[in-house]
């Protein structure tokens, strides 16, 4: 652990004590969440992000001791240990240099230097490789005989055998691997035969494209291999073969003798077929590795932006599914979000049945007291929400524009059919839509994240390595978040701190037996919610209207005791204490530090005592497109119009200004500045002001602009 604790630390810049007790209370099951909000004395306050590094960190570093283990173990059951060797094997923590290192003893197929070997030929290539002998072929005339037909066969073979060797050299794959790393160009041309289909057009940019890898950026590199994958490009790595080579010959040759020519064309040899394809399969998983990080931490940035967009809260909502042929689907529903009623109404062509859904859209919001209407983004809704806003209502009723991405997975899956078994897929959906205005977090947790629609080549990365990010940014929401014990769906709780699909079910089948949660401590009445769990979920959980105000903050119950010495201290109640600043202010904090409770612990609770149970995510607020535009075709160059950010990627923004396309503002187009992150600019679902910079109609695409905006 020592060992790992000191790596992990300096690879990360953080203290080996923090790294160690992170590493400790991982192991202990505690959770990332629970750890950056509650053991901050111990972490050193490292976010969670930090938390995160240090345990895949741990976990990469415990591969590579399981990889020594399987090749020391390997090595020695040959006889071929030296203790040199294991001293450089026990040293050794980068993967790609351990791989070199056991790859001389690696079992593989039959090669042209193992069918050499066989021949006897290995001690030739040894003295040609010393290169004192001043006329190998006179050496070689005594290896001739049996399978080794004449001097040629015989040279031929022991170059085969060098070949291997300088292509196994850990040297010589540190040379080759330097220069890919300073001088590698990726490059991609077309597949003649498939370029002129309308497929292949959408990678026309890289039918004849290169740049340095270093400064590939990650959506071209998994464009490009995408490309490659479909059949539509071939895509490669390369270096300057003949500088590489001749650096490696100079590294392997002494003067310019028969034998040193030997060895320059073996080394020559060893580099175009063995070394030069091997660094550069390296490269190539290395570079996509890379692109795949990157992508994927831009879709956890927009789904972290997603899931805390602002709620309404609890209001009685209609929610509509837009449409055209098939109509609007409508639903009703109450302010836990409840399905009251639902019907569909056809204000658009080709049905056009405007006056009908006029009168039906106005007296479902009399009946069931609608408050806010939430519209899907998808077809038809430009046109439907300026049908609604037409409509004259009782009481103030506001619209808004609802991202429908995944409502219709949401619909089709197993949570939509357990919560609505009786309705169809298009009820379900419209239900999500209006679900989602009120609490986007607690209805897209039911959905897969890769579903939502804010990734950027989300289906080309590393699968496993994307699903961990995604449900580690999940759980991260959750928990920043809070969530309320006794309206939570179990797939919302599922999320939640130390409890998993098991607890979650539990806790809602005792809520449904037993009613409401009144404390916290009833929690570990819940069937298989040990200790350990209430540790982990408790100050994350909240219990509105409890007996302990506590209990509807974040909080943690271990910390109960402290604040109510506090009350004590002030004379007053914990309820008292909370309600009143001025007692709180004139705590002297420091009292109360002790072993295992310090300042950052203190300061935290203090925050919370003064707005306990806070919502940290925004307000709401209300948007409206530019009347003047409905389709692309009203579009005109230099047009100001509003509009609402759909997704954030590393080449720029998408924006939605009401004409069923969105446009891109390139991350160039993003500010008066130079813009490094397209996130240091906007946020997912941000309303902003944009400017048409063109609009190319054959190809349905419109470039906007944010220069020289107002926003």
């Amino acid at each position: 652990m020592n060992i790992l604790t000191s790596l992990i630390s300096n690879e990360l810049h953080l203290s080996e004590q923090a790294v160690s007790n992170v590493l400790a209370l991982l192991d202990q099951g505690c959770t990332i969440p629970f750890i950056a909000r509650y053991r901050k004395e111990r972490t050193g306050g490292i976010d969670e992000v930090q938390i995160s590094q240090v345990a895949d960190s741990y976990e990469r570093m415990k591969e590579i001791e399981k990889r020594k283990s399987t090749i020391l173990k390997t090595i020695e059951d040959q006889g071929k240990m030296t203790d040199d060797l294991r001293n450089k094997i026990d040293g050794c923590w980068v993967l790609s240099e351990l791989e070199d290192l056991y790859l001389p003893f690696k079992p593989r197929r039959r090669t042209r230097a193992q069918i050499a070997r066989e021949r006897g030929l290995e001690p030739l290539a040894t003295l040609i490789l010393m290169q004192r002998e001043s006329s190998p072929e006179r050496v070689a005339q005594r290896f001739v005989g049996g399978e080794v037909e004449d001097v040629a066969a015989a040279l031929q073979g022991a170059q085969d055998i060098i070949a291997e060797q300088v292509s196994e050299d850990q040297r010589a794959r540190q040379t080759v691997r330097s220069a890919y790393e300073r001088h590698a160009v990726i490059s991609s041309k077309c597949v003649k035969s498939k370029s002129e289909s309308d497929e292949a057009q959408k990678y026309a940019s890289y039918f004849d494209f290169s740049e340095p890898l270093h400064r590939c950026s990650s959506h071209r590199l998994l464009a490009m291999r995408r490309g490659e994958s479909e059949g539509y490009l071939r895509v490669s790595i390369d270096i300057d073969d003949e500088r590489c080579i001749d650096r490696l010959q100079r590294q392997y040759m002494r003067g310019y003798g028969a034998c040193a020519r030997l060895v320059g064309e073996a080394v020559a040899d060893g580099y175009k077929r063995l070394l030069q394809p091997s660094i550069e399969n390296e490269f190539a998983a290395l570079s996509k590795s890379t692109a795949d990080d990157e992508a994927i931490g831009v879709f956890a940035d927009n789904l972290r932006q997603l899931l805390l967009a602002a709620p309404l809260g609890q209001k009685r909502v209609m929610g509509i599914d837009p449409g055209f042929r098939t109509g609007c689907k409508v639903v009703c529903l109450d302010a836990q979000g409840n399905l009251l009623h639902h019907e569909a109404i056809f204000p658009h062509p080709p049905v056009n049945h405007r006056m009908q859904a006029t009168v039906h859209v106005e007296q479902m919001v009399r009946e069931y007291g609608i408050e806010a209407i939430a519209i899907g983004n998808g077809t038809a809704s430009r046109e439907t929400s300026d049908f609604v806003r037409d409509l004259h209502f009782d009481r103030p009723v506001h619209v808004y524009v609802v991202s429908e991405d995944g409502a219709s997975v949401y619909s089709a899956s197993k949570v939509a059919r357990e919560e609505f078994p009786d309705e169809d897929v298009t009820v379900r959906g419209a239900v999500s839509i209006g679900r989602r205005l009120m609490d986007p977090l607690a209805e897209l947790v039911k959905i897969d994240p890769k579903s939502i629609g804010v990734g950027q080549y989300q289906h080309d990365v590393d699968q496993a390595k994307l699903k961990r990010s995604l449900d580690l940014t999940v759980m991260s929401c959750v928990n920043m978040v809070g969530v309320d014990v006794n309206t939570a769906s179990q797939h919302l709780l599922t999320y939640v701190s130390g409890l998993g699909p098991a607890l979650a079910r539990n806790i809602v089948d005792y809520r449904k037996e037993h009613g409401a949660f009144t404390s916290r401590a009833q929690l570990k009445k819940v069937s298989r919610l040990g200790a350990t769990a209430f540790e982990q979920c408790a100050g994350f959980l909240r219990i509105s209207g409890a007996c302990n105000p506590l209990d509807n903050s974040a909080v943690h119950p271990e910390r109960y005791a402290l604040v109510e010495q506090m009350a004590k201290d002030c004379h007053c109640t914990v309820q008292q204490l909370m309600a009143d600043k001025e007692r709180r202010s004139a705590i002297d904090l420091k009292r109360y530090v002790s072993g295992d409770v310090g300042m950052p612990t203190l300061t935290d609770i203090m925050k919370e005592l003064e707005k306990p149970g806070r919502d940290p995510r925004a307000a709401i607020e209300e948007f409206e497109f530019d009347s003047r535009v409905k389709d692309i075709d009203d579009l005109e160059e230099g047009m100001i119009l509003p509009g609402i950010v759909t997704n954030i990627t590393n080449f720029g923004v998408f924006v939605d200004i009401g004409v069923h396309q969105d446009g891109l503002v390139h991350v160039s187009q993003l500010a008066d500045r130079y813009v490094r992150d397209a996130n240091e600019v906007v946020k997912l679902h941000q309303h902003v002001t944009v400017r048409v910079k063109e609009v190319d109609l054959r190809r349905k695409r419109i470039s906007l602009s944010m220069r020289g905006v107002k926003q």
